[in-house]
Protein backbone atom coordinates (compact mmCIF):
# COMPACT_ATOMS: atom_id res chain seq x y z
CA UNK A 1 0.00 0.00 0.00
CA UNK A 2 1.77 3.38 -0.89
CA UNK A 3 -1.78 6.06 0.07
CA UNK A 4 -1.57 7.41 3.50
CA UNK A 5 -4.59 6.73 4.26
CA UNK A 6 -5.38 9.15 6.87
CA UNK A 7 -5.47 12.02 4.10
CA UNK A 8 -7.29 9.80 1.40
CA UNK A 9 -11.54 10.16 0.93
CA UNK A 10 -11.73 6.69 0.04
CA UNK A 11 -10.51 5.67 3.83
CA UNK A 12 -11.96 8.50 5.65
CA UNK A 13 -14.70 7.92 7.68
CA UNK A 14 -17.27 11.22 8.02
CA UNK A 15 -15.74 12.54 11.69
CA UNK A 16 -12.36 12.80 10.26
CA UNK A 17 -13.13 14.17 6.83
CA UNK A 18 -15.65 16.52 7.96
CA UNK A 19 -12.50 18.01 10.41
CA UNK A 20 -10.11 17.80 7.29
CA UNK A 21 -12.53 19.80 5.42
CA UNK A 22 -12.69 22.22 8.25
CA UNK A 23 -9.20 22.83 8.42
CA UNK A 24 -8.56 23.18 4.85
CA UNK A 25 -11.20 23.10 2.09
CA UNK A 26 -8.76 21.89 -0.35
CA UNK A 27 -8.80 18.46 -2.83
CA UNK A 28 -6.18 16.75 -4.57
CA UNK A 29 -6.76 14.64 -7.56
CA UNK A 30 -4.40 12.73 -8.76
CA UNK A 31 -4.78 11.68 -12.46
CA UNK A 32 -2.28 8.67 -14.24
CA UNK A 33 -2.57 6.18 -16.92
CA UNK A 34 -1.40 2.73 -17.11
CA UNK A 35 0.89 2.84 -20.69
CA UNK A 36 4.21 1.31 -21.44
CA UNK A 37 7.26 2.28 -19.14
CA UNK A 38 9.82 0.17 -20.88
CA UNK A 39 10.62 -3.02 -19.45
CA UNK A 40 12.24 -1.57 -16.04
CA UNK A 41 8.78 -0.26 -14.95
CA UNK A 42 5.49 -0.87 -14.64
CA UNK A 43 2.34 0.60 -16.41
CA UNK A 44 0.86 2.20 -14.00
CA UNK A 45 3.87 5.03 -13.00
CA UNK A 46 2.25 8.38 -13.90
CA UNK A 47 -0.45 7.36 -11.47
CA UNK A 48 1.80 6.20 -8.90
CA UNK A 49 3.76 9.44 -9.14
CA UNK A 50 0.32 11.37 -8.63
CA UNK A 51 -1.16 9.27 -6.16
CA UNK A 52 2.49 10.05 -3.86
CA UNK A 53 2.64 13.90 -4.86
CA UNK A 54 -1.52 14.53 -3.56
CA UNK A 55 -1.11 11.98 -1.00
CA UNK A 56 2.09 13.60 0.40
CA UNK A 57 0.72 17.01 0.15
CA UNK A 58 -1.76 16.77 1.64
CA UNK A 59 0.12 15.30 4.83
CA UNK A 60 2.08 18.72 4.86
CA UNK A 61 -0.20 21.09 3.53
CA UNK A 62 -3.92 19.70 4.67
CA UNK A 63 -6.98 18.50 2.90
CA UNK A 64 -8.19 15.21 1.40
CA UNK A 65 -7.22 13.76 -1.54
CA UNK A 66 -9.77 12.61 -3.50
CA UNK A 67 -9.90 9.10 -5.78
CA UNK A 68 -7.63 8.93 -8.12
CA UNK A 69 -8.32 9.19 -11.67
CA UNK A 70 -6.51 6.49 -13.21
CA UNK A 71 -7.59 6.18 -16.89
CA UNK A 72 -6.61 9.56 -19.31
CA UNK A 73 -6.16 10.49 -22.76
CA UNK A 74 -3.67 9.13 -25.18
CA UNK A 75 -3.56 7.91 -28.94
CA UNK A 76 -4.94 11.44 -29.88
CA UNK A 77 -3.10 14.85 -30.44
CA UNK A 78 0.11 14.55 -30.72
CA UNK A 79 0.51 11.46 -28.14
CA UNK A 80 -0.80 9.27 -31.70
CA UNK A 81 2.40 10.11 -34.04
CA UNK A 82 4.68 9.83 -30.42
CA UNK A 83 3.66 6.45 -29.88
CA UNK A 84 3.90 5.33 -33.10
CA UNK A 85 7.79 6.71 -32.73
CA UNK A 86 8.29 4.81 -29.34
CA UNK A 87 6.04 1.27 -30.20
CA UNK A 88 6.53 0.84 -33.37
CA UNK A 89 4.04 -1.87 -34.40
CA UNK A 90 4.15 -3.32 -30.83
CA UNK A 91 0.83 -3.48 -29.11
CA UNK A 92 1.13 -0.88 -26.19
CA UNK A 93 -1.61 -2.40 -23.77
CA UNK A 94 -2.83 1.24 -22.91
CA UNK A 95 -5.66 1.93 -20.95
CA UNK A 96 -6.42 5.22 -22.29
CA UNK A 97 -9.83 6.83 -22.82
CA UNK A 98 -11.25 9.15 -25.88
CA UNK A 99 -10.51 13.17 -25.04
CA UNK A 100 -13.91 14.04 -24.55
CA UNK A 101 -14.78 11.49 -21.56
CA UNK A 102 -12.04 12.46 -19.82
CA UNK A 103 -12.23 15.99 -19.93
CA UNK A 104 -16.27 15.65 -19.17
CA UNK A 105 -15.49 13.48 -16.24
CA UNK A 106 -12.86 16.35 -15.08
CA UNK A 107 -15.33 18.83 -15.09
CA UNK A 108 -18.38 16.87 -13.00
CA UNK A 109 -15.06 15.88 -10.65
CA UNK A 110 -15.20 19.89 -9.92
CA UNK A 111 -19.02 19.95 -9.24
CA UNK A 112 -18.87 17.08 -6.37
CA UNK A 113 -15.85 18.72 -5.35
CA UNK A 114 -17.38 22.34 -4.96
CA UNK A 115 -20.95 20.66 -3.80
CA UNK A 116 -18.58 18.60 -1.19
CA UNK A 117 -17.58 22.07 0.33
CA UNK A 118 -13.67 22.33 -0.89
CA UNK A 119 -12.78 25.83 -1.85
CA UNK A 120 -9.96 25.01 -3.91
CA UNK A 121 -9.16 22.01 -6.14
CA UNK A 122 -5.07 20.69 -6.93
CA UNK A 123 -5.56 18.85 -9.85
CA UNK A 124 -1.64 16.94 -10.26
CA UNK A 125 -1.04 14.67 -13.17
CA UNK A 126 1.38 12.25 -13.78
CA UNK A 127 1.10 11.86 -17.73
CA UNK A 128 2.29 15.19 -19.41
CA UNK A 129 0.52 16.23 -22.87
CA UNK A 130 -3.10 17.02 -21.80
CA UNK A 131 -2.17 19.81 -19.22
CA UNK A 132 -3.41 22.34 -21.40
CA UNK A 133 -6.98 20.58 -21.90
CA UNK A 134 -7.32 20.01 -18.37
CA UNK A 135 -6.93 23.62 -17.77
CA UNK A 136 -9.18 24.14 -19.89
CA UNK A 137 -12.13 22.76 -18.19
CA UNK A 138 -10.64 23.91 -14.78
CA UNK A 139 -11.15 27.50 -16.14
CA UNK A 140 -14.53 27.14 -17.76
CA UNK A 141 -15.88 25.72 -14.11
CA UNK A 142 -14.56 28.18 -12.24
CA UNK A 143 -15.64 31.14 -14.61
CA UNK A 144 -19.30 29.96 -13.98
CA UNK A 145 -19.10 28.48 -10.57
CA UNK A 146 -15.93 29.77 -8.71
CA UNK A 147 -13.44 28.21 -7.03
CA UNK A 148 -9.46 28.39 -6.45
CA UNK A 149 -7.69 25.62 -8.90
CA UNK A 150 -4.30 24.79 -9.50
CA UNK A 151 -3.69 22.02 -12.61
CA UNK A 152 -0.22 20.69 -13.27
CA UNK A 153 1.46 17.56 -14.71
CA UNK A 154 4.30 16.34 -12.63
CA UNK A 155 7.38 18.03 -15.21
CA UNK A 156 5.63 21.44 -14.94
CA UNK A 157 5.73 21.38 -11.37
CA UNK A 158 10.02 21.31 -11.41
CA UNK A 159 10.07 23.00 -14.84
CA UNK A 160 13.55 24.80 -14.70
CA UNK A 161 14.81 22.98 -12.24
CA UNK A 162 14.91 19.28 -13.84
CA UNK A 163 13.89 17.81 -17.38
CA UNK A 164 10.70 15.61 -17.81
CA UNK A 165 10.88 12.94 -19.77
CA UNK A 166 9.21 9.19 -20.59
CA UNK A 167 10.58 6.24 -18.82
CA UNK A 168 14.64 7.49 -18.67
CA UNK A 169 16.52 9.21 -16.07
CA UNK A 170 13.90 11.37 -14.52
CA UNK A 171 10.86 9.64 -13.88
CA UNK A 172 12.75 6.19 -13.13
CA UNK A 173 14.41 8.28 -10.20
CA UNK A 174 11.51 9.28 -9.19
CA UNK A 175 10.21 5.63 -8.85
CA UNK A 176 13.17 4.61 -7.17
CA UNK A 177 12.14 7.36 -4.64
CA UNK A 178 8.92 6.53 -4.02
CA UNK A 179 8.54 2.47 -4.81
CA UNK A 180 12.38 1.04 -5.49
CA UNK A 181 10.52 -2.17 -5.35
CA UNK A 182 8.74 -1.64 -8.50
CA UNK A 183 12.12 -0.86 -10.54
CA UNK A 184 13.89 -3.83 -12.08
CA UNK A 185 17.03 -1.58 -13.76
CA UNK A 186 18.61 -4.89 -14.68
CA UNK A 187 15.89 -5.08 -17.63
CA UNK A 188 17.24 -2.01 -19.33
CA UNK A 189 18.94 -3.41 -22.26
CA UNK A 190 15.84 -5.52 -23.23
CA UNK A 191 15.18 -3.09 -25.40
CA UNK A 192 18.13 -4.33 -27.76
CA UNK A 193 16.84 -8.18 -28.07
CA UNK A 194 13.47 -8.69 -26.46
CA UNK A 195 9.99 -8.66 -29.09
CA UNK A 196 8.64 -5.75 -27.39
CA UNK A 197 11.98 -3.84 -28.56
CA UNK A 198 11.96 -0.65 -27.29
CA UNK A 199 8.58 -0.04 -25.19
CA UNK A 200 8.73 3.73 -24.71
CA UNK A 201 11.88 3.21 -22.75
CA UNK A 202 14.22 6.22 -22.93
CA UNK A 203 17.61 5.88 -23.24
CA UNK A 204 19.09 7.33 -20.12
CA UNK A 205 17.08 5.17 -17.89
CA UNK A 206 20.27 3.67 -16.34
CA UNK A 207 21.16 7.18 -15.21
CA UNK A 208 17.90 6.98 -12.69
CA UNK A 209 18.65 7.61 -9.38
CA UNK A 210 16.66 7.58 -5.49
CA UNK A 211 18.58 10.31 -4.34
CA UNK A 212 17.49 12.33 -7.54
CA UNK A 213 14.50 11.79 -7.10
CA UNK A 214 14.04 12.60 -4.00
CA UNK A 215 15.39 15.80 -5.42
CA UNK A 216 12.41 16.02 -7.90
CA UNK A 217 9.90 15.10 -5.40
CA UNK A 218 10.59 17.90 -2.84
CA UNK A 219 10.92 20.31 -5.56
CA UNK A 220 7.53 19.09 -6.80
CA UNK A 221 5.94 19.69 -3.22
CA UNK A 222 7.51 22.98 -3.41
CA UNK A 223 5.45 24.03 -5.91
CA UNK A 224 2.35 22.64 -4.29
CA UNK A 225 2.83 23.81 -0.88
CA UNK A 226 3.30 27.72 -2.94
CA UNK A 227 0.19 27.41 -4.83
CA UNK A 228 -1.27 26.31 -1.99
CA UNK A 229 -0.43 29.16 0.10
CA UNK A 230 -1.34 31.37 -2.61
CA UNK A 231 -4.60 30.14 -2.50
CA UNK A 232 -7.67 33.02 -1.21
CA UNK A 233 -10.06 30.86 0.45
CA UNK A 234 -13.51 32.84 0.46
CA UNK A 235 -15.65 32.32 3.97
CA UNK A 236 -19.01 31.83 2.18
CA UNK A 237 -19.99 28.09 1.92
CA UNK A 238 -20.68 27.33 -1.52
CA UNK A 239 -24.09 26.53 -2.63
CA UNK A 240 -25.07 23.02 -4.38
CA UNK A 241 -24.58 22.80 -8.44
CA UNK A 242 -27.04 20.25 -10.12
CA UNK A 243 -26.11 17.84 -12.48
CA UNK A 244 -28.32 19.86 -15.21
CA UNK A 245 -26.79 22.98 -14.52
CA UNK A 246 -23.33 21.70 -15.77
CA UNK A 247 -24.80 20.14 -19.41
CA UNK A 248 -24.65 23.92 -20.88
CA UNK A 249 -21.23 24.24 -20.17
CA UNK A 250 -20.20 21.22 -21.27
CA UNK A 251 -21.48 21.58 -24.65
CA UNK A 252 -19.61 25.35 -24.68
CA UNK A 253 -16.63 23.20 -23.97
CA UNK A 254 -17.77 20.61 -26.70
CA UNK A 255 -17.96 23.01 -29.11
CA UNK A 256 -14.34 24.24 -29.09
CA UNK A 257 -13.45 20.69 -29.65
CA UNK A 258 -10.81 21.75 -32.65
CA UNK A 259 -8.88 24.05 -29.89
CA UNK A 260 -8.35 20.91 -27.63
CA UNK A 261 -4.46 19.96 -27.90
CA UNK A 262 -5.75 16.16 -27.37
CA UNK A 263 -8.50 16.16 -29.97
CA UNK A 264 -8.87 13.31 -32.14
CA UNK A 265 -7.13 12.30 -35.22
Amino acid sequence: MIFKEHVRWEFLKPEEFLARLAAAPIVYLPMGLCEPHGHVAPFGLDTIKADWLCDEAAARFGGVVAPTMAYHTHETGYHAPWLREVMGNVNPRLCALPPHIVLETLLYQFRAFRNVGFKAVVVISGHHGSQEDLRMVAEAFASAFPIQHFVRTDPELVAGKFTGDHAGRYELSQLLAIRPDLVSLDRARRVESDPLGRFAQNPDVLEASAEEGRAILEASLDAIGSAVNGFTIPPEEPGFITMERLEPLWQRILRQQDKWKTKSV
